[in-house]
């Protein structure tokens, strides 16, 4: 069967889930710059918890988009890399993030005009005068 992520079943929808986290795709982004120990890793990524980069490592680690590599210190640390399947998502997660700072203000402000009513400027009409395309 050929993958089809609009079907239930489809394993590929694990996929999605996992690079469509927001840890998931900034921790790529960041092992993109290069390999990075634990401690930087979680200091570089403001706000996300201990359990929380660690569960993500691993299902990125589960996954083949990331490596792990002990390294040979006293107390024992590991060092976390982007394996080459990691690699070839840089591009689209870089474009994602690139995006999103890119339009933040005016997505912003219409979030404003929706929570203020009407569904704000970007409404669709349903009515049959003005199809939505």
């Amino acid at each position: 069967m050929k993958p089809d992520a609009y079907l239930r079943a489809c394993p590929s929808r694990l996929v999605l889930a996992r690079i469509g986290e927001k840890w998931s795709l900034l921790i790529v982004l960041r092992l993109a710059e290069g390999p990075s120990p634990f401690g930087a890793l979680r200091r570089r990524l403001e706000g996300i918890s201990q359990k929380v980069l660690t569960q993500n490592l691993r299902g990125l680690e589960r996954d083949g988009l990331v490596g792990r590599r002990a390294l040979p210190t006293r107390p024992a640390s590991v060092e976390y890399r982007l394996t080459a399947l990691g690699t070839e998502l840089v591009p689209m997660a870089a474009a994602l993030k690139a995006w999103a700072e890119r339009n933040l203000h005016a997505i912003e402000r219409h979030q404003r005009a929706y929570d203020a009513g009407a569904g704000g400027p970007g409404k669709i009409s349903t009515s049959a005068e003005s199809p939505a395309r």
